[in-house]
């Protein structure tokens, strides 16, 4: 079931999804402040859109401040903003027989410093980093495996990652780094609980890896019913595993997790294959992920990227071909501002949120 899956979904970037990174490591969103009420929240956001010169689709997203920013995406493009997106510089990989790959995820930790995952079975999933601001990279990973496919990547610190791989051998891969990308190292895996039937994760935003707070590490599953989320409170060395109220299947279930604290987490998702259907497709937990609550109030379509937003209490954005979502309660209810497509969306130590998507699409967030 997996692999006609997998071709639906990279067939859906170009396709299906067409027609209807990150901030590179885990954050407190800040000082909280006020949360807008929830009406007024409908009004009160809105995206400006920056123009990046092309049409590539940008599922990574890296923004590291009101300045800076790193998107990656279809055909091995990869750009960067210094100027807060006024201007754009092409960085893609060269000579490194990237050209036809898909980064769907990348981390990135100043101006010069990203590290880049494509995603596809066997060899197409692969790691790059540069040191430079793009000018070079390196290839630090290549998966050998035919039966791994490696769909995100997440953060603790400029220098502690991990990205995981959808299920082998029953279990969902990881591999780690201790040193900024540049080395990977298989992650052991008795600490992770068997995946079900059918279960793997979706590289639509590159957060269904998501890393919180002490050493907290969040994984996200679809393609079971009901969607299940896997919480590792040391680093990915063991896990525990938690049903959603999320509905699963075949092109369904949680595509996206963020988490504020310790204890208060999003979970946002739906059927890729139906973009405006608005059924069990956000939860919320205050308990660190160990049970969640379905949102009262969801999401106006399938959203594959979620962010909390700096200096607030409780509010949180969610992303998608259809639309992009606030709620400033937390996640118990969501209303629309925005009918734009976007892919991802990531904020900020200094309050910026950034989003991206098809079309070469980089937004702003005001507010």
């Amino acid at each position: 079931m997996r692999l006609p899956t997998r071709s639906v979904l990279l067939a859906a970037a170009t396709t299906a999804l067409v027609a209807s990174a990150t901030t590179a490591y885990a954050v407190s969103p800040g000082a909280v402040g006020r949360d807008a009420p929830a009406r007024a929240g409908v009004t009160a956001y809105g995206w400006t859109v920056t123009p990046t010169g092309t049409t590539e689709r940008f599922r990574g997203l890296a923004p590291v401040s009101r300045q800076v920013a790193w998107v990656s995406g279809t055909n091995g493009t990869v750009l960067r903003t210094t100027d807060g997106g006024r201007t754009w510089r092409d960085v893609s990989p060269q000579g490194l027989d990237t050209e036809a790959l898909q980064f769907r995820d990348i981390e990135a930790f100043d101006a010069r410093h990203a590290v880049i995952l494509s995603i596809g079975e066997g060899e197409d999933s692969r790691i790059l980093v540069t040191d430079d601001g793009g000018a070079s990279w390196t290839e630090s990973f290549r998966n050998s495996d035919p039966a791994a496919f490696y769909d995100c990547m997440a953060f603790s610190s400029p220098r502690r990652g991990l990205a995981m791989s959808d299920p082998v051998d029953g279990r969902f891969r990881l591999v780690e780094t201790s040193d900024g990308g540049r080395s990977w190292s298989l992650v052991d895996p008795a600490g992770m609980p068997a995946a079900q039937a059918g279960e793997f994760a979706f590289a639509a935003s590159g957060t269904c890896l998501s890393a919180g707070v002490g050493g907290r590490t969040y994984l996200v599953s679809g393609g079971v019913d009901p969607a299940r989320v896997f919480t590792s409170a040391d680093h990915g060395r063991t896990w525990t595993v938690a049903d959603s109220p999320v509905a699963g299947g075949e092109s369904a279930g949680i595509f996206s997790v963020s988490f504020r604290d310790a204890r208060r987490g999003v979970v946002v998702g739906g059927d890729f294959a139906s973009p405006t259907g608005a059924v069990d497709n956000a939860a919320w937990t205050a308990d660190g992920g160990r049970t969640w609550t379905k949102s009262t109030t969801n999401p106006s379509g399938y959203r594959s990227g979620s962010a909390w937003v700096p200096r607030t209490a409780r509010t949180v954005l969610a992303v998608g071909p259809s639309g992009s979502d606030v709620s400033t309660d937390g996640g118990r209810t969501w209303s629309t501002f925005d009918t734009g497509s976007f892919d991802s969306v990531e904020c900020t130590h200094d309050g910026a949120c950034w989003a991206s998507g098809e079309q070469g699409r980089v937004g702003v967030l005001t507010r």
